[in-house]
C-alpha cells in the first residue's frame, strides 16, 4: 500500500516537473522570437556635431507653416469638389502627410547641392597632389580654396573639410573619416570615391590620377544631370499646369455656371462620389507624371 502510494507520489511529481519544464520552454520560445523591426529615424547629427544627410529635422515652427500650406491647399481643392465645408476638411486632413513629402524634396535636394559642392572640391584635391603636397596638405589646401570659392559662406562641404582638417590633427587615419562622411552623406559620388580612395590608399595605386579621373567622372555626370533637368523643366512645368486645369475649369463652372454644376454636389444624383473618382485620377496623374520626371543619372 505503501509502495503504491510512494510510486503514486513519484509520478505526480514527475508530471508537475515536466508541466514546469514545458512552460519554461514555451517562455523562452516566445522570448526568442525575433521582433520586427521598427523603423527609427536617424538622428540629425552624429556624436561630433556634424549634419546627417538622410534624415532632416523640422523645427516646431516650420512644421507647423507646412501643415498650414498643406492642409489650406487641400481644403481649397476640397470646397471646390465639393461645396461643402465637412467634407472639405476631411479632405484637407491629407495635408498632414505633406511635411513628410516636403522633406523628402529638401533632403534631395541638400544631397544634390553636396554632391555639387563636392565635385568642386576634387578638382581643388587633384591639384593639390599633382603639385607634390601630402595627402593631408592637400586636405587643408581644399579647405583654404573652398572659401575663395564660397566669400563669407560656411557651406555643406566646408564644414565637412574643416571637420576633417581638426580630426587629422588629432592622427585620426583619413580613411575612417570619409567612410564616416560618405554614411552620413548617403550620396552615390562620394560614396564611390572613398571607396576608390580607400582600396588605394592600402593597395598603393596612383591616388592623383585615381581622384583626378574620378573627379572628371563626377564631373561629366554633374553635366548630364544639368542638361537632363534643363530638357524637362519644361515638360513639368506643362504636367503641373495640366493638373492644375481641371481644378480651375471646375471652379469656373461652380461659380460662373451652378446650375450647370449642381448635381455634381448632390449625394441623390451620385455627384461627391463622381468629384472623387475625378479627385482620384488627378492624384494618379500627378503622382505618374513627377515619377516620369524624376531621372536618375
Amino acid at each position: 500500500m505503501d509502495r503504491k502510494k510512494n510510486k503514486n507520489d513519484e509520478e505526480s511529481t514527475e508530471k508537475q516537473v515536466r508541466f514546469q519544464q514545458a512552460k519554461v520552454a514555451k517562455k523562452e520560445k516566445k522570448q526568442s522570437k525575433p521582433k520586427k523591426n521598427k523603423k527609427v529615424e536617424e538622428p540629425p547629427f552624429n556624436e561630433h556635431g556634424m549634419t546627417n544627410y538622410n534624415t532632416y529635422k523640422y523645427s516646431s515652427r516650420e512644421f507647423l507653416l507646412w501643415v498650414i500650406v498643406g492642409c489650406g491647399l487641400l481644403f481649397v481643392i476640397g470646397f471646390i469638389f465639393y461645396q461643402n465645408v465637412i467634407l472639405a476638411a476631411l479632405f484637407c486632413l491629407v495635408g498632414l502627410n505633406f511635411p513628410k513629402m516636403r522633406k523628402k524634396q529638401i533632403i534631395q535636394k541638400r544631397k544634390a547641392e553636396l554632391s555639387r559642392q563636392f565635385q568642386q572640391s576634387l578638382f581643388s584635391l587633384s591639384s593639390s597632389l599633382v603639385a607634390g603636397r601630402s595627402i593631408e596638405n592637400a586636405f587643408r589646401e581644399v579647405t583654404n580654396d573652398l572659401y575663395l570659392l564660397y566669400p563669407g559662406k560656411k557651406t555643406m562641404i566646408i564644414q565637412e573639410f574643416e571637420h576633417i582638417n581638426k580630426r587629422l590633427e588629432n592622427r585620426e587615419p583619413i580613411e575612417r573619416m570619409l567612410e564616416e562622411f560618405s554614411a552620413r552623406a548617403g550620396v552615390e559620388d562620394i560614396a564611390n570615391f572613398t571607396d576608390v580612395f580607400v582600396t588605394c590608399k592600402r593597395t598603393g595605386g596612383d591616388l592623383v590620377e585615381v581622384i583626378r579621373r574620378t573627379a572628371n567622372m563626377i564631373s561629366e555626370k554633374f553635366e548630364i544631370q544639368q542638361e537632363i533637368s534643363v530638357m524637362v523643366a519644361q515638360k513639368r512645368f506643362e504636367s503641373n499646369a495640366l493638373t492644375l486645369i481641371p481644378i480651375g475649369i471646375v471652379a469656373l463652372l461652380t461659380y460662373f455656371s451652378g446650375g450647370y454644376m449642381e448635381p455634381l454636389y448632390q449625394w441623390s444624383e451620385f455627384g461627391p462620389i463622381v468629384m472623387t473618382f475625378c479627385l482620384a485620377l488627378l492624384a494618379l496623374a500627378f503622382w505618374v507624371c513627377q515619377r516620369i520626371m524624376s531621372i536618375e543619372v
